[in-house]
């Protein structure tokens, strides 16, 4: 929970400028004012210590963090993407799409290859093609694994 501008009910904060410079212990009032003057928002970090800590940020610019830190806290999730060893041009281009958009978002990828019949080398090309081709965006965690039904490789993100 954000407490900001006219929410911070103590009498004076330890605020920090737009720049992360140190203002020292200011009235909470003249907080604000500043925060008004310069057009940007007055945002308490914590109400743990005694003035509370507060920084003065651009409007929006708090809530994007705070939904950062809820992001990183939550950690990677591991999304699984299901593939055939033969894959239509357009719909492995969708599939890279896909992997590419959640590695940037900072998940983990785990291709699955359903295997029947004789594909495993087939399988293991596609999956080697994958790794290569996002190699921008994720890592191979390990090598590939061929299991009698399916093949499979994860992504971590860099």
């Amino acid at each position: 929970m954000l407490l900001m501008n006219e929410k911070i009910k103590a009498s004076e904060v330890a605020l920090t400028g737009l720049d992360g410079e140190d203002l020292g212990i200011v009235p909470t009032k003249e907080a604000l004012e500043m925060a008004k003057r310069l057009k940007v928002d007055l945002i308490c970090t914590s109400l743990m210590s005694s003035p509370p800590p507060c920084k003065l940020m651009r409007s929006g610019k708090a809530k994007e963090e705070a939904q950062q830190a809820r992001k990183r806290e939550a950690g990677a999730k591991l999304k699984e993407l299901r593939l055939t060893a033969r894959i239509e041009d357009h719909d492995y281009e969708t599939k890279k799409a896909q992997a590419e958009r959640m590695l940037t978002g900072g998940d983990a990828v785990l291709f699955v290859v359903k295997l029947q019949g004789k594909e495993g080398p087939e399988a293991k090309a596609l999956l080697e093609s994958l790794v290569k081709e996002l190699r921008h965006a994720g890592r191979a965690a390990s090598g590939i694994q061929l299991s009698g039904k399916q093949a499979a490789v994860q992504l971590n993100p860099l």
